[in-house]
């Protein structure tokens, strides 16, 4: 992956890490406050040899004899022979077991100081059990250093800093603990986005399509929420969707100039993927570029064409493979002209088999001589193999795959499908693409940018500038019986 690719996972899902953080950031808070406040005092005591001392006389031998034996003084803190006397002379209502899990001593290397710490619940306890631990520990250290027989210690302990009460608590370390719970919930959010990515198989990323299929896409479909009840957008040509398949079939008119394909099927690696719509709505743009279209449903398992064009569909393609009908007495004229339509009409019980026939090839070839382009809508190629069969009489197949949806592995098994054949791709379409707040674009990183409505291009700028009225371009309306009708994408 590259820098790009992350800088695109993080822009997308900042919303997760911003939660994450947050919840981190109050989980640490919460775990402050729930905590009991504690404080912290700390008495230091100096060690000196004692002017009783033998070694009084040798300085350097009374310096290292206490260094030698200081850090041994302060593991004597915790003991019930320096502790018992501090409960009693404060009243405690701790044993020295508890009491000793609350004191402790350490010593600055290379010095003869003893510091005591008591972290205590009360500020004004936790100085005066410091304070004296402190002054108990001196006299534990001087008796126990008292020679047998003799009356004076060689060493003596003097409380130099008495502990103070604290102003403020030593814990919980509230800032900090918030920082802390902020900063793992950012990694935790961080890391849930990367997981999800490296988990994920669907088409979202750039080069998913590219990597796959070793082209870029043709086109890329827009997500338009109104297209679940305005299907045909192509009759809208100032919607952006409509200017996607206008760059649909001028991309499929430069596939192959010197042979370009008449016979076009329309197919995807399942189901709920766009084909259908796909298809109609192609139709639809290449017979307002004034083409010969006509649009055949082969999708002879749930047919969709002609409920989205509201045309009746129960003769058609399946009744001239069968012998029952001419060609021509089911063909259906649509929108004035725009387009010719072949629905499917009843569906058989073999619908492989009358895909695979010479009757069919034999009706391609006759479309393919009277239209200048004929659109073919398939079946799936993952569930049957009626689209692969359709695909490989076709002159290329366009692969319609949906974004987010489709995973990367259906797209390959429809390319072998399609490859096993010997069909030919044409190329891919990316539908359902997240739509950016301005312009027209996606995660992909492609967009439309020499694409225009016809409200802001400036031939009607000047029109207006003029006071002339914005003229729209007319089209083919579609004829008396069409019926735009909501239906899940075939």
């Amino acid at each position: 992956m590259t820098l790009e690719d992350y800088w695109r996972i993080l822009r997308r899902g900042w919303p997760v890490i911003l939660i994450a953080t947050l919840l981190g950031g109050l989980l640490g808070l919460g775990f402050s406050l729930m905590q009991p406040r504690a404080y912290t005092s700390t008495a230091q005591s100096f060690v000196a040899i004692s002017s009783a001392s033998s070694v009084n006389d040798n300085i350097l031998g009374g310096a290292q004899f206490i260094q030698q034996r200081v850090n041994s003084y302060g593991q004597l803190v915790t003991s019930p022979q320096v502790l018992d006397p501090v409960i009693a002379e404060l009243g405690l209502s701790l044993t020295a077991q508890e009491l000793s899990k609350q004191v402790s001593a350490s010593s600055p290397p290379l010095t003869v100081l003893i510091n005591v710490t008591a972290t205590y619940g009360n500020a004004e306890l936790a100085a005066k059990i410091a304070n004296a631990t402190a002054a108990q520990l001196g006299k534990t250290i001087e008796m126990l250093e008292t020679p047998q027989g003799a009356t004076a210690a060689p060493v003596k302990v003097s409380l130099t800093d008495p502990a103070e009460t604290p102003k403020s608590s030593s814990s919980p370390k509230t800032l900090l603990n918030t920082a802390l719970g902020l900063l793992i919930g950012l990694l935790i959010g961080l890391g849930w986005l990367l997981l999800r990515n490296a988990l994920d198989t669907s088409l979202n990323q750039q080069n998913d399509v590219e990597d796959i299929t070793g082209a870029t896409p043709l086109a890329l479909m827009g997500d338009d929420p109104s297209a679940k009840e305005q299907p045909l957008v192509a009759l809208n040509q100032k919607a952006q969707r409509s200017e996607a398949f206008r760059s649909l079939r001028t991309n499929l008119q430069f596939v192959d100039v010197d042979n370009p394909p008449k016979v076009i099927a329309i197919t995807s690696p399942l189901s709920s993927e766009g084909k259908t719509t796909s298809a109609c709505n192609l139709a639809i743009t290449m017979g307002q570029a004034g083409m010969r279209v006509c649009l055949v449903e082969t999708d002879l398992r749930r047919p969709r064409v002609a409920t989205y064009l509201g045309i009746e569909g129960s003769v058609g393609l399946t009744n001239v493979l069968a012998g029952q009908v001419a060609l021509d007495d089911v063909l259906v004229d649509w929108g004035r002209g725009l387009l010719t339509v072949l629905p499917s009409g009843p569906i058989p019980p073999n619908p492989s088999e009358l895909l695979a026939s010479q009757n069919f090839r034999a009706l391609l070839a006759e479309l393919r001589e009277r239209f200048d382009v004929v659109i073919v809508d398939t079946c799936p190629l993952l569930p049957v193999t009626d689209g692969a069969i359709t695909s490989s009489a076709a002159d290329g197949a366009v692969l319609i795959v949906r974004h987010g949806k489709t995973r990367k592995e259906q797209l390959r098994r429809a390319l072998d499908s399609l490859s096993q054949v010997d069909a030919r791709v044409l190329g891919t379409v990316v539908n359902f693409v997240p739509t950016k707040k301005r312009g027209y674009g996606y995660g992909y990183g492609y967009g439309y940018g020499y694409g225009y409505s016809y409200s802001d291009s400036p031939a009607s700028s000047k029109s207006r500038r003029k006071g002339k009225p914005k003229q729209t371009p007319e089209f083919p309306p579609p004829n008396s019986q069409q019926v735009i009708v909501p239906a899940q994408e075939g």
